[in-house]
Parts: structure tokens; sequence; C-alpha cells
């Protein structure tokens, strides 16, 4: 555990907050551990890497909130904590069952990308959201993140309107769909009383950038 805290760069105070985040459910189901695996850090991690990450690109990218949302989901995937897991060597520290390890657990990705969510959980019950948001931002600082090509089709599509001075545009919600967490909207822009672009998307400002962009596709105008 030594040798892995220095790994982490960070020290507990409550090292069976580490041993917990490293139990696989074969190893703690083989020995009828009362503490369980480390399913419920993993639960947990999942939503603080999710915020400390939310932060940063929200600082770091004037991006819409549907860009932000794919930046995230790109930089937190599987692909991508499992490869700052192996940086750890964390599969070398694994807990896992004798048939987990028979099939190679340690270097399978999904397990390995779970475990680093069980440790960003165990350093914030630890230390606290500074020192969780200290180790992953050592991961996440450095990926290879440029920002997303965005084209603002409102902009272009209000650029090419405002030439003409008594033509005006308007974006209208005409449908909401979904539940609160997966919510879809429908916006038509209007030139004047004309309906000249649909579209939609999972939130309203996403929404207007479609329509905007089925506008400019009427129109004749390049949008890729």
């Amino acid at each position: 555990m030594t040798e892995l805290e220095e790994k982490l760069g960070y020290e507990f105070k409550d090292i069976r907050l580490l041993n917990h985040a490293l139990t696989h459910s074969s190893y703690a189901n083989e020995r009828h551990l009362a503490s369980g695996s480390n399913e419920r850090l993993e639960f947990l991690g999942d939503s603080v890497l999710g915020v400390i990450t939310a932060e940063y690109f929200y600082k770091k990218f004037d991006l819409p909130e549907g860009e932000l949302t794919k930046l995230r989901a790109a930089t937190v995937c599987e692909k991508s904590l499992f490869a700052f897991a192996k940086e750890l060597d964390l599969g070398k520290y694994l807990l896992l069952g004798k048939g987990e390890m028979r099939m190679h657990g340690a270097e399978r990705p999904s397990i390995l990308s779970d475990a680093f969510e069980s440790v960003i959980a165990a350093i914030y019950l630890d230390g606290g959201k500074e020192e969780a948001e200290r180790f992953v931002l050592r991961f996440i600082s450095k990926a290879n993140i440029e920002k997303p090509n965005f084209r603002d089709y409102k902009t272009t599509l209000q650029e090419i309107i405002q030439k003409n001075r008594d033509e005006h545009i308007a974006y209208v919600l005409v449908g909401e769909s979904g539940p609160d967490h997966d919510k879809r909207f429908e916006v038509e822009v209007h030139l004047d009383s004309n309906v000249i672009g649909k579209g939609a998307g999972k939130s309203k400002k996403l929404a207007e950038q479609e329509a905007a962009k089925s506008a400019l596709e009427l129109m004749g105008v390049a949008v890729e």
C-alpha cells in the first residue's frame, strides 16, 4: 500500500479505504467479506470524477452544454480511465478472486477503469474534494485534449440575416419530451413569420444550433 500511495501522490489517513477501493467483487464474494467489494466506491467515484471534469472543462473551454458533455464523455470513458489505471500499474494491487485471476482480470479494461474510479472515491472520502481534484486533474490536465471544432451556426445565421435590417429571426421552442434526466427539445427558427429551420437536442441551446444549421443548409450555405 505504501508503494501505491507514492504512485497516487496521496497518503491515506485511513488505509482501509484504499484497500476497499482495490477489492473486486470476485474477491469479496470468495472471502465472504462483510465490507463487500469496491462497487459502492466506484459509484461515488464516478460522480466525483464527473463533477471535477465538468468544472475543469467549463472553465477551460467556452462551449455550449452539448459540446462540453461530449468532451467530458470522451475524456472519462473506459478507454481513458483504463489508460490512467495502467499508468499507476493499478492492476498489480487489485484483490481478485481466483477465477478472475485466471482470466487475467488485472488486465481487463472494465475492472481497471472501475478500480480507478473507486480510488478517486477513496481519496475523496479520506481527504476531501481538494485532494480528489488534485489527483484527477493530474491525469485530465495532461490528457490529449483540444478544443473541439465547434461551429456556432446561430452566429453565422445572424450575420447573414442582419444584412437586411427589415428581417428578424427568432427561436421558438415547439416541443419538449422525455424525463428530467434525459430531456429532448424541439426548436424552430423563424424568419419573420416563416419557419426556415428545425432542430432537436438534449438542451435548448443545442436544439437552437441544430435549427440554425438546418436554416443555413436551406439557404445553400456550407455548414461543415
